[in-house]
């Protein structure tokens, strides 16, 4: 069973916490992995939150690969940051020979564009990154989005901070939204593409659990939308769903669940909005998930949710304070970072249950 972890804070935060959070879970990874979305950027990220931040690790080759296709499309780099890498002896990783983590400034064709054109721009150029990385064998692509900073990595969580300089802050990029998940893919080939969390277009998504439906769910989603690709792991299906049924098809968040976890017909037809849920159901059947999981997700306006599958067969748990609220698999995690907080305000998601944290980090929770 994987352990995952969100952590969303109105002041910015380093990715020191995620590790920390996840080191109290750590009877719950096998030292496979670790990977972090950071959204809402800081520090030197912070005003450039309108320009799209490429995250990707690469051999030299596929470094000079990915910089020819951004030339040739006419992006040019505004700011770069270089890990402090620590290569110290003994470490359990296996790391890749670049890091590039960029914020890069649109193409002149692109001056006047709107904001979908920008998005097209962004997800085209993504996937030709990515297609010549593939070919090439030499590189991966996490993401190219604004205000949007991916690292994932093989071997032990503590090793991939202390490699990267992670655990000290001062040589770290924070922001105020960071998700993250020890333990790489336990059902397919170990890849860095398949460790959580997931992220396309602003929405990201982790989960702990699995997916039975993977094989119908990917050969539904395939035909759906060109950014639906790689699927190394069953998770991907959660992202691409919810990026389906919020952007695409521009559904309130709360039809999400209803999507992957649908009511039985018999509760339907006793529902006002009975109408509604009978389409869902019958048109987006091929979306329907199965199998014990909880999912963590964020979504473009920074918004954190979890939901849990109908018998809720993973453990999830929800801490706050006054400036900071936690999502993750175990009250031990929210104790060693969140000590001191109420903990008669813990919340203990429930079967068919979505919770939103709002900006504000206010709570809702929508019961299915």
């Amino acid at each position: 069973m994987c352990r995952i972890g969100a952590i969303k804070s109105k002041d910015y935060i380093y990715p020191s916490m995620a590790l920390k959070l996840m080191r109290s879970q750590q009877e719950g990874h096998d030292d496979s992995g670790f990977a972090f979305v950071m959204q809402d950027l800081g520090g030197i990220f912070e005003t450039y939150k309108d320009l799209p931040c490429l995250s990707m690790a690469a051999t030299v080759q596929g470094t000079r690969l990915a910089e020819d296709i951004l030339h040739d499309i006419g992006f040019s780099r505004v700011l770069q940051w270089t890990p402090d890498i620590q290569n110290q002896k003994g470490l359990k990783i296996s790391p890749m020979q670049n890091y590039v983590f960029e914020i890069l400034q649109y193409p002149k064709s692109h001056k006047y564009a709107t904001k979908e054109e920008k998005e097209e721009l962004l997800v085209d150029t993504n996937l030709k990154i990515r297609k010549a990385l593939e070919e090439n064998n030499s590189g991966y692509i996490y993401s190219f989005w604004p205000d949007i900073l991916t690292l994932k990595e093989i071997g032990s969580p503590k090793d991939i901070g202390t490699y990267f300089n992670l655990w000290n802050d001062k040589e770290s990029p924070k922001a105020k939204i960071i998700t993250a998940q020890c333990r790489q893919n336990t059902n397919y080939d170990i890849v860095r593409y398949a460790a959580h969390p997931f992220t396309l277009e602003g929405y990201t998504v982790l989960v702990n659990g699995e997916n039975t439906f993977y094989e119908k769910n990917k050969l539904y989603q395939q035909e759906l939308y060109k950014g639906y690709v790689g699927f190394e792991s069953d998770s991907q299906c959660f992202l691409y769903t919810l990026h389906y049924v919020n952007k695409i098809l521009k559904w309130p968040l709360n039809y999400f669940m209803h999507v992957i976890n649908p009511l039985p017909y018999n509760e339907i037809e006793q529902r006002k909005d009975n109408e509604i849920l009978l389409r869902i159901k019958a048109s987006l059947e091929h979306l329907e998930t199965n199998g014990p999981n909880a999912v963590l997700a964020v979504n473009p306006e920074g918004e954190l949710m979890c939901v849990c599958d109908p018998k809720k067969l993973r453990p999830v748990v929800i801490g706050q304070d006054n400036g900071t609220v936690i999502i993750t698999s175990e009250v031990a995690g929210v104790n060693d970072i969140m000590p001191n907080r109420k903990i008669s305000l813990d919340i203990y998601p429930r079967e068919r249950e979505m919770i939103v944290i709002k900006n504000d980090l206010s709570v809702e929770r929508w019961q299915q």
